[in-house]
C-alpha cells in the first residue's frame, strides 16, 4: 500500500521518562500532550504535578494510573525529587496557564531535565529571554509546541520557500479566526490553574494576572505569526498594529489587527479574532512571491495549494509531495487524512530525537531541525512586545526588537 516507513528510523534506544505540570481532570491540552507523546512510542509518562491542589492533583494522576509516589502537587518539589532520582524523568511537558510556563520551566532547567512548553512560551519578553539564556547554559533541549508545524504539508511549504520555488517573497498573509469567545465566559475557578478546559473555569484566559497582557493576540495570534514567519522563513521588521475588545467586562483582547513591513520590501497582514461569528479553527497562511504562491488551510491540513506564476493552480497531498520533511512526519498512506494529534505527536517525535541525541553526546538529526523552540518562543514574544507596543502608540509603526 505504499506506507511511509521513515518514523522507523526514528526509534530511540529507550523510552523517554515524561513528566507533566497542568492538564489535569477535564484538561483539554493536557489530555492532546498525553496522546501526541503514546502516539509514536517513544515516552513513558511517569510523573506528575497535575493540579496545584493536592486532593485534584492525587484523583488526576489515578485516572491516568500514575504511581501514587509520584504524584506531585507542587512542581518545585517534583523537579528537585525526579533529578535525584536514578531513574527521575529525562523530560517535562508544561501544560498550565500561562503565566505558570516561565517559573515551572525555569525549575526544571535549574534540575537539568528537558522542556517541552505548550505556548506562549511567557507572559513577557524579559521571561522568555532569561528561559533561553537558561536552555543554552543548561545544554538541555527546549521544545515549544507550535502545533501547526508538525503538518507534513507545512513542513513541504517551508522546504519549497527554501528551495526557491516560490522565488522573492512578496506578500503574505496569515489568519486565525475562531468565535469561542464570542459570548462571555464565567469567571475562573481555582482549578483553572490546572489548565482545566471546562467553560466555566477558562476565565483566566481572561485576567491578564494569569494569561498575562495579551489575550486572543498570546493565544492564537502567536500561532498566525509562528506559522508565516516558520514556513516564510521571513521576520518582519515593522509593523502597525490595533488590538479591540469586543465583549463587555473582557480585560484582554479579543480581537487583533496587524500589518507588516519586511526588509526585502515584502508587505503582509496578519488578522487574528476569537469573536468571528461562525469560525471554528480557521487557520490559513497564503504566501506570494515572484515565481509562485502557496495557500495552506489548516481546516484542510492534507493539502497544499502552489501555483506558478501564469499557470495553474496544483493542489498538493500528503503522502503524495517528494520531499525529506514531509516525508519524515508522514505516518499513513495517500489518502488517508493525518490531522491535529498527529501533528501534535510530531513536535514530541522531534523532540525525542533532540533529547535522546543530546543525552548520548551524538549530532541532533537533520530531520528534527524543523522543531519548534524556544527560539521561536522568544521570537513569538518580541512579536507580542511590538504589538502591544504599538496598540498603546495609537497604533502607529513600530520597529520589532525595539523595547520601550
Amino acid at each position: 500500500m505504499g506506507i511511509n516507513h521513515g518514523k522507523q528510523e526514528t526509534r530511540l534506544p529507550r523510552r523517554l521518562r515524561l513528566g507533566m505540570v497542568g492538564g489535569g481532570d477535564g484538561a483539554f491540552i493536557g489530555a492532546v500532550h498525553r496522546m501526541a507523546a503514546r502516539l509514536d512510542d517513544h515516552y513513558e509518562l511517569v510523573a506528575g504535578a497535575l493540579s496545584g491542589n493536592p486532593l485534584r492533583a492525587a484523583s488526576s494522576a489515578a485516572a491516568i494510573r500514575l504511581d501514587r509516589s509520584r504524584s506531585y502537587s507542587d512542581y518545585q518539589d517534583m523537579a528537585r525529587r525526579e533529578a535525584a532520582r536514578p531513574d527521575g524523568i529525562d523530560v517535562v511537558a508544561i501544560v498550565t496557564p500561562n503565566y505558570l510556563h516561565a517559573p515551572v520551566a525555569t525549575a526544571f532547567l535549574e534540575a537539568g531535565i528537558h522542556v517541552i512548553c505548550d505556548k506562549p512560551l511567557a507572559v513577557s519578553l524579559q521571561e522568555a529571554q532569561a528561559l533561553a539564556a537558561l536552555a543554552q547554559r543548561k545544554n538541555l533541549v527546549f521544545a515549544l509546541t507550535h502545533t501547526y508545524t508538525g503538518y507534513p504539508m507545512v513542513r513541504h511549504a517551508k522546504e519549497l520557500v527554501e528551495s526557491g520555488a516560490l522565488g522573492e517573497l512578496r506578500l503574505l498573509q496569515v489568519e486565525y479566526s475562531q468565535d469561542w469567545l464570542a459570548d462571555e465566559i464565567p469567571a475562573a475557578s481555582a482549578a483553572a490553574d490546572d489548565g482545566t478546559q471546562d467553560p466555566a473555569a477558562l476565565g483566566w484566559r481572561s485576567d491578564p494576572a494569569r494569561n498575562g497582557p495579551a489575550g486572543t493576540l498570546g493565544d492564537v495570534g502567536s500561532h498566525a505569526y509562528q506559522l508565516a514567519q516558520y514556513v516564510s522563513g521571513a521576520t518582519p521588521t515593522q509593523l502597525l498594529a490595533e488590538l479591540h475588545t469586543f465583549v463587555p467586562g473582557r480585560l484582554v483582547d479579543d480581537h487583533v489587527q496587524v500589518m507588516l513591513r519586511y526588509a526585502n520590501g515584502a508587505r503582509g497582514t496578519l488578522w487574528a479574532s476569537q469573536v468571528a461569528t461562525g469560525c471554528e479553527n480557521a487557520l490559513r497562511l497564503r504566501l506570494y512571491g515572484s515565481k509562485a504562491s502557496l495557500g495552506f488551510d489548516q481546516e484542510n491540513p492534507n493539502q497544499l495549494w502552489f501555483t506558478p506564476q501564469g499557470g495553474q493552480a496544483q493542489c498538493l497531498t500528503r503522502g503524495r509531495v517528494q520531499g525529506q520533511a514531509a516525508a519524515h512526519a508522514t505516518r499513513v498512506p495517500a489518502g488517508h487524512p493525518e490531522g491535529y494529534l498527529e501533528a501534535f505527536a510530531q513536535l514530541y517525535v522531534d523532540a525525542a530525537q533532540q533529547i535522546s541525541a543530546r543525552n548520548d553526546g551524538r549530532p541532533i538529526p537533520d530531520h528534527s531541525r524543523f522543531l519548534t523552540t524556544v527560539k521561536d518562543g522568544v521570537q513569538g514574544m518580541e512579536f507580542i512586545e511590538a504589538v502591544l507596543r504599538s496598540h498603546a502608540q495609537d497604533a502607529s509603526w513600530v520597529s520589532l526588537g525595539q523595547q520601550a
